[in-house]
Parts: structure tokens; C-alpha cells; sequence
């Protein structure tokens, strides 16, 4: 199995974090942009990562691991217990979509951040342009910038509920790992692998956010050096209903992500392109409209359709915070007309924005 993708790449760590866990063989290469042409007509889209499994291209992360269950079904990371297996998801949909402004945020706003990140950049996916070395660097951080910060809401006035965002995510995870070693039981479920995204190759590398968790969150930071040396364990065990201490972090994910969802969804189904929300009284103005998210609104509504009333209704006892309806009230449209063949993670996929980003 290849893996391209960047060795400081977002959705590239969580999956390689997946692969060492499972003992999936996998060789990681920079993504071959250079050759974009080939990587469209293999899966739609260029993005990290994609994978060459023996000639079998695939793409997006979630679609990957689901696939990935059923072909290697030792070491599950799906809980059993469905209503723990649903916030499972809502919590790496969360990591996913979510966390991704501020984990941009640090890495292009911060001097010494963005200096570490173009370097490694420009050298890991420029090399097919010639140009001279200089110029790359600068359109790489050009490119960055613009579209992962000036593009995605982030000002001065919403800088501080960006940063504090990072914080309550770091607050919520803590809360958790208390008591476990992981998120939802002694082995790592789905929701570790989501938040795995943010936390490993941006927050946990990137130096003003790395600075942050380890001196106000020491057990994050443990934790993901745990899910990087990827262990199994003899007796595997999740948690078979919802502990209280994960309260905090989904009532975060609900006064944030889900407003997003809905925002976004909203925006969509009125054909527009940008829109403004505000967030736990923070107001975000000119933000991309992604289709993608409509789409991953969509899967979690499907997956709490898949759920019995009694579960359904443990669900809703675990989410009373506002917002959460988003998640099983049809009023908010969601309708994407992706994936509608359950084709991914093979086939054309897209890229979260328009403009072939990220």
C-alpha cells in the first residue's frame, strides 16, 4: 500500500495513525502534484491523502477506514454498542471539519509556525515546478494563507475565539483521558483517529499550539504519542454506554460544529457560495460554502436514522444542548447528491471547498 501525502499533513496523520495501529504495511511518498491530471482521473480530486492499495486508488479518510473495517476486521475501531458507535462518529466528523480552522489557523498565522510549514511544504510538493527555491516558498505561504486563513473567517476580531476553541477541545479530550486511555475505552476507537487529525501533525507538531498542549493539557499529549506507537492491547474494551465525563466535549461540538453544519447546509440549499454564522457569540463572516459538509451532515443523520427510538432517545439525552437537533430535524435541508451510490472511498471524490482545497 502507498500513501501519499505530507508528512505534516492533517487527514495524512490520521490515517497513518490508523494503518500502524491495524498493522496495515503502508509506504508513505509526498503527493505526486506534478502528476495531478492522474490523480483526478484516479479519484476526482488531488488531496491528501491517496492511496494505492495494489491498483485500487482511494481517497477521503472516513470512507478509507470504513473500508478498511471490513477488510481487516482484527482490531476494530468501531465500538459495538450503536449509541456509542453514533457519538463515535459525531466526535471524529468534529475532529474532521471542525477543528481544521483553528489547527490552519496556528500553523499560518503564527511567524515561526508558517516558517517550519512552507519550508517542509515547498520541498515535499513543489519540486516538479521549475522555479527557483524562493519563489516556491513564498507561493506556497501566499497560497496558505490565503485561502486557510484570510479566506476562512479568521480576523482579528474572531482570533480569540479561534485560539479558545483549541482550548475547550483540549479541556473536553482531558476530561476523557482521566479516566482512560483513550477516548472511549482502553483501545482506540474511530473518534481518536478524528481528533487525531488536528492534534497530531498540526497541533502536536506545530510550535505555538505543541507549546500550548503540552504545558496545559500533558495528557493529550500523552495520548498521542499513544495512538502513534499504535498497540493492541490483549483485551480490548470499549465503553458500552457514554461516560459523563464526555459531556464537556460534546457540548463544545454542539455550540460549534453543528451550528457550522447548519449554517453551512442552510447556505447551501439557497444556492449561495459564502455565509456568516456566529459561534458560541463570536460572528465568522464570509465563509466558504462546502458541499462536502452538507454531505457529512447528511451521514451523521443517516447514521442516528440507524438507530432504534430507545437509542435515538439515549442519544438525544446525551446531546440537550442547543443545536443538536440539526442532527435528527430534517427542517435544516441537507441534501448533497454525493456519494449517493456509496461508492467512496473508490471512485471520484471531492475536495472540501471549491478550488480544489484542501
Amino acid at each position: 500500500m502507498i500513501v501519499y501525502g505530507s508528512r505534516i499533513s492533517y487527514y495524512t496523520g490520521k490515517l497513518e495513525a490508523y494503518l500502524r495501529y491495524k498493522n496495515i504495511a503502508y509506504t508513505l511518498l509526498p503527493t505526486p502534484y506534478g502528476d495531478a491530471q492522474m490523480l483526478k482521473e484516479k479519484v476526482g480530486a488531488v488531496q491528501m491523502p491517496i492511496v494505492d492499495d495494489d491498483g485500487k486508488w482511494m481517497s477521503d479518510t472516513t470512507p478509507i477506514i470504513m473500508h478498511l473495517e471490513d477488510e481487516h476486521p482484527d482490531n476494530p475501531v468501531l465500538p459495538g454498542d450503536p449509541v456509542v458507535d453514533f457519538i463515535s462518529h459525531l466526535i471524529e466528523d468534529y475532529g474532521d471539519e471542525w477543528l481544521w480552522r483553528s489547527a490552519m489557523y496556528y500553523r499560518w498565522w503564527y511567524d515561526y509556525d508558517r516558517l517550519l510549514a512552507s519550508n517542509v511544504l515547498t520541498d515535499e510538493v513543489t519540486g516538479h515546478l521549475k522555479l527557483p527555491r524562493w519563489m516556491r516558498l513564498k507561493m506556497i505561504v501566499r497560497r496558505q494563507v490565503r485561502h486557510y486563513v484570510k479566506r476562512d473567517g479568521v480576523t482579528e476580531e474572531t482570533r480569540k475565539h479561534i485560539e479558545q476553541t483549541y482550548h475547550n477541545a483540549l479541556a473536553g479530550m482531558t476530561a476523557m483521558l482521566e479516566n482512560r486511555p483513550f477516548l472511549l475505552g482502553n483501545v482506540p476507537s474511530l473518534a481518536d483517529f478524528g481528533m487525531m487529525g488536528p492534534m497530531f501533525r498540526h497541533y502536536g507538531q506545530d510550535p505555538t499550539p505543541q507549546e500550548i498542549m503540552r504545558n496545559t493539557a500533558p495528557a493529550v499529549f500523552e495520548w498521542v504519542a499513544r495512538m502513534w506507537h499504535g498497540q493492541n492491547q490483549d483485551q480490548p474494551k470499549f465503553v458500552t454506554q457514554i461516560p459523563s465525563d464526555a459531556a464537556p466535549l460534546l457540548k463544545e461540538i454542539c455550540e460549534t460544529h453543528l451550528v457550522q453544519l447548519t449554517a453551512n447546509a442552510e447556505a447551501f440549499a439557497r444556492d449561495e457560495e459564502r455565509f456568516d454564522m456566529t459561534v458560541q457569540g463570536c460572528d465568522y463572516q464570509d465563509i466558504a460554502v462546502s458541499r462536502y459538509r452538507v454531505w457529512c451532515l447528511e451521514e451523521l443523520r443517516h447514521r442516528f436514522d440507524l438507530l432504534s427510538a430507545d437509542q435515538q432517545k439515549t442519544v438525544k439525552a446525551l446531546l440537550p444542548f442547543g443545536n443538536a437537533e440539526v442532527l435528527w430535524d430534517a427542517q435544516v435541508l441537507a441534501q448533497s447528491d454525493y456519494n449517493r451510490d456509496n461508492h467512496l472511498p473508490f471512485g471520484r471524490a471531492m475536495n472540501v471547498f471549491n478550488g480544489g482545497l484542501p
